[in-house]
């Protein structure tokens, strides 16, 4: 509960104050990012409900991913879609939970943003109360009228308007950057606002943890082994040893070490050859953020940003985090040949 006498500065209010620093701004975006901050109030209200009203556990179904759908997937699925597609904002949308473009509905007008989100990062730790949360990402449309298509979505990182993500976890906090450094509101339940929490988010150049799933570290590449053997700390001629913290959601992962410095890595596999993590609804948003924050993103070899996809649901590699810790590892890839 915040003090009748604290400054209290809103989401709404602190948008604003941004807006007004811009005298060509519509305030289009600012209202796109009030809808996508009411979607979060409606998942947090359902994921504090959740084993009360029935909507744990799985839905019966598969996305196009191929991985089994969890009710509470599909609903903050339809709660952003509903959110987003009739405000005349959109043009186009397009869901890690849905296997083409999602169209703007004919009744309903046309804007000139286009929207990527997932909807329920790390959904596996739903059943057991772990941290979950919702990523997004925001571009201006390249078609000049009509409809969205695939060539509005299919835009590398760099071409971001604006990108960011929602925890849902002890606290719910919403987490955006406009491309002007990185704020960080809590969500204060008792008067249904997020409150500006975090002005302007730096994330430390070298960090106190290490974010990986490690039992797949026999079907990594020599290079990323050698390199998640020095945050282990047996390569101290090389870099300083970190604290291991996996929780298995991006989301979680990423704030934390966004929060208090480290690295999260995804590294390809000979399971996973091109990745595991979506490009479009998780890793650039997450890459936009990080470096907005003084942090770096690659996929072993090349920045995040200046990947230009050819999917919808083109997958890569990750390597995110702060920046001395992430060169650390692009150097040992390319130390190792590994290019």
């Amino acid at each position: 509960m915040v003090a009748p006498t604290a400054r209290v500065t809103t989401i709404e209010r602190f948008i604003l104050d941004q807006e007004e620093k811009y005298p060509e701004a519509t305030g289009e975006l600012s209202n796109l990012l009030y809808d996508i901050a009411l979607a979060a109030k409606i998942i947090a209200a359902s994921i504090r409900r959740a084993g009360l009203v029935n909507i744990l556990g799985s839905a019966g179904a598969t996305n196009v991913q191929g991985e089994e759908q969890q009710k509470l997937d599909v609903f903050a699925n339809q709660t952003l879609t509903q959110a987003l597609n009739h405000t005349g904002r959109v043009c186009v949308m397009a869901s890690e939970e849905d296997e083409t473009i999602i169209p703007v509905p004919d009744n309903y007008p046309v804007g000139r943003y286009v929207v990527l989100y997932d909807p329920l990062d790390g959904s596996s730790n739903i059943d057991v109360n772990g941290a979950v949360g919702t990523i997004f990402s925001i571009y201006r449309r390249v078609t000049t009228q009509g409809p969205g298509c695939l060539e509005d979505v299919l835009q590398p990182g760099c071409k971001q308007v604006a990108a960011g993500y929602v925890i849902y976890g002890s606290s719910t906090m919403l987490i955006y950057s406009t491309g002007q450094g990185v704020a960080g509101f809590t969500l204060d339940p008792s008067i249904g606002e997020f409150l500006l929490s975090h002005s302007r988010i730096v994330t430390p150049r070298v960090g106190r943890y290490y974010s990986v799933n490690e039992s797949n570290f026999a079907r990594w590449s020599k290079g990323t082994q050698w390199a998640v053997r020095g945050f282990h700390g047996d390569r101290p001629e090389e870099i300083r040893g970190k604290n291991s913290r996996y929780i298995g959601s991006l989301v979680a992962d990423f704030h934390r070490n966004l929060l208090a410095g480290g690295i999260f890595m995804y590294p390809a596999d000979t399971k996973n050859r091109h990745g595991k993590l979506r490009l479009l609804y998780e890793c650039s948003p997450m890459a936009f953020i990080a470096e907005q924050a003084g942090g770096s993103a690659t996929d072993g070899t090349r920045r995040i940003l200046d990947i230009v996809p050819t999917e919808l649901h083109e997958r890569t590699p990750l390597v995110i985090g702060s920046r001395e810790d992430v060169g650390y590892v692009a150097d040992t890839l390319r130390r190792m040949g590994e290019e």
